[in-house]
């Protein structure tokens, strides 16, 4: 067996790598020939960029995607999501506030009073995926549970006190994971009420408290969940670094579809000289000499990708993009040479293709469509004809966002605006039955990353990187790796 180095740590198993430029599709990991790993929960899935994120996954910053909900419950699980850009500085104070204020471990509850009705319970109940509204007296102590099933054959205007279930489990704060998860199972419930001196503080299910043992969260150094925030290159830089700075921020990323420009390079070195100590991150670049640009310019992280998005049509419009792999691989051994990090932004459609961003070189990884239809979307969940939830996702250079950033120009400069688009502005996307919450997909992503790190004898991801040895695979060879539904001779 021949190796062929790419000049970093990652290794191709083909005496010649492909004369073209590659994305996941096209690659494979082998395994090692023999793994000390012996066990996949052992696994550090901590990122090697300094971010303090234990889970290699980044929500972009897109309108149906990144919100509060995505926010909180994204860092509980230890990934961060960034928050949109070009929006009022109090509107990212109130959110960075409510999102530091939540609690590392437990869930935030959907709350009503007894005389609420069922309407406006339905019209909540889809947004956390505990699927529960806990109704409080005045005291803000709970006095019931209502849930979907409570609201059948009932009028929607009916006041849930009527059909509440008024059996609650109260659980003191001060208990440990571990007794309330038996406490839950003791009383044969599904969620149970954490409060502290009689009142609401969070709630808990059985399989949130797994998931806090399986998931360290992402903590900045007051213990508070951590969050980011995206700015444009035609903001005022300084203003917006040192207000993000004062209010907590943990990421800051200047944020342009392409960073091919000198405009960017100017904005991060105007950002790292009015904060010495915040994590700046740039993109977007496919190129190491793009790369090397903006980690000179002060970013400590580089955002790679144009093109790769599944809303995205720069591809298609343009023909200016690049296979995502290639991409990462290039730009991440460039950033290696000088101390910086890269994030593979967009083009992940599985959790293999997370493990193949880190073997190639990146830190973390971004994307945003997989996370769309969640219950913690700020989308609106539809329900069809045939009872089948759904949001509607949009890319944020389509029509649809463009038109929504230009909201205060006036008509000719927003149909100028509009003009120019690459991104595709109303895409259904189903809320899968296995997937419904963000939750389920990051456990597959972290169970799928720690197992390819034990298969190729790797203990973290930056061991990942070192070990991994890549193959180039036919189309075919790719599609013999799905599953298939149903008889298949």
């Amino acid at each position: 067996m021949s190796f062929v180095t790419n000049g970093g740590f990652m290794k191709f198993l083909q005496d010649n790598a492909a004369p073209y430029d590659l994305t996941y599709s096209d690659v494979f990991i082998v395994p090692a020939d023999q793994s000390d790993v012996r066990s996949r929960s052992s696994v550090d899935t901590t990122t090697s960029d300094g971010l303090g994120t234990s889970t290699p996954v980044i929500v972009s910053n897109m309108n149906a995607v990144a919100g509060r909900r995505m926010a909180e419950t994204t860092a509980r699980r230890g990934a961060m999501t960034m928050l949109l850009q070009n929006l009022p500085l109090d509107k990212n104070r109130e959110t960075v506030e409510y999102v530091k204020s939540r609690h590392p471990v437990f869930e935030t509850p959907i709350v009503l009073k007894g005389h609420d009705s069922i309407q406006r319970a339905l019209g909540l109940i889809n947004k956390r995926a505990h699927g529960a509204v806990v109704v409080t007296d005045d005291k803000d102590s709970p006095i019931g549970v209502f849930r979907l099933q409570d609201a059948e054959k009932e009028d929607r205007y009916t006041e849930i006190k009527n059909v509440m279930n008024s059996k609650v489990l109260k659980l003191d704060h001060t208990m440990s994971q571990e007794d309330m998860f038996k406490a839950l199972e003791s009383e044969q419930v599904e969620l149970g009420t954490v409060v502290k001196n009689g009142k609401l503080l969070g709630v808990v299910t059985k399989m949130g408290l797994v998931r806090s043992k399986l998931h360290k969260p992402a903590l900045d150094g007051n213990g508070r969940l951590m969050v980011g925030v995206a700015m444009g290159i035609n903001e005022d830089i300084t203003s917006r670094v040192e207000a993000f700075e004062e209010m907590g921020v943990d990421l800051i990323l200047i944020d342009t579809a392409n960073g091919h420009q000198k405009r960017l390079v100017e904005a991060v070195a105007e950002a790292r000289k009015a904060s010495k100590t915040m994590k700046i991150s740039a993109g977007t670049v496919v190129t190491a000499a793009g790369t090397t640009a903006l980690i000179e310019a002060g970013a400590d992280i580089v955002k790679v990708g144009i093109g790769a998005g599944a809303t995205c049509i720069t591809r298609m419009q343009t023909g200016v993009g690049r296979p995502q792999f290639s991409a990462v691989l290039e730009c991440a051994e460039a950033a290696r040479k000088i101390g910086g990090h890269v994030m593979a932004d967009g083009g992940i459609r599985h959790p293999r293709d997370v493990a193949l961003a880190i073997a190639a070189g990146a830190s973390t990884t971004m994307f945003a469509s997989w996370f769309a239809a969640t219950y913690e979307s700020p989308a609106d969940i539809h329900v069809d004809n045939n009872g089948k939830m759904f949001v509607e996702h949009y890319g944020m250079a389509s029509n649809r966002a463009v038109l929504g950033r230009a909201k205060a120009d006036d008509e000719f400069t927003k149909l100028q605006k509009a003009f120019y688009q690459e991104g595709s502005s109303r895409v259904r996307l189903d809320v899968r039955p296995d997937t419904p919450g963000v939750e389920d997909i990051i456990d597959q992503i972290v169970s799928g990353l720690r197992s390819t790190c034990s298969y190729a004898d790797a203990t973290n991801l930056e061991e990942l990187h070192e070990k991994a040895i890549i193959g180039i695979q036919s189309p075919a060879a790719f599609n013999e790796g799905r599953a298939v539904s149903g008889n298949w001779a």
